[in-house]
C-alpha cells in the first residue's frame, strides 16, 4: 500500500492509499476530469508524490443568429 499524492503545479489535487503505483504518461481520470501524469517522486518508503496535468478544454463561443438584430 502506497500513499500516493496527486500535484498540479503546487496545488494538492488529491491524495489516496493506492496498492498500486501509476506509471508515467498513462491517462487518468480525477475528479471527473481527464489528466496525465508527468512524473512519479519516491519521498519515503511508502509515500510518492505524482506530478499531473489536466486537459484543457476550449471553451464553446455561443452562436450568433444572423438576421436577428434588436431594434
Amino acid at each position: 500500500m502506497f500513499v500516493t499524492h496527486f500535484y498540479e503545479g503546487k496545488i494538492s489535487v488529491l491524495s489516496q492509499l493506492l496498492v498500486n503505483l501509476p506509471t508515467v504518461e498513462e491517462n487518468i481520470k480525477i475528479k471527473g476530469r481527464k489528466a496525465k501524469i508527468i512524473e512519479v517522486n519516491q519521498i519515503d518508503n511508502n509515500n510518492y508524490q505524482v506530478r499531473i496535468v489536466f486537459e484543457i478544454i476550449p471553451k464553446k463561443q455561443p452562436i450568433k443568429e444572423l438576421g436577428k438584430k434588436k431594434r
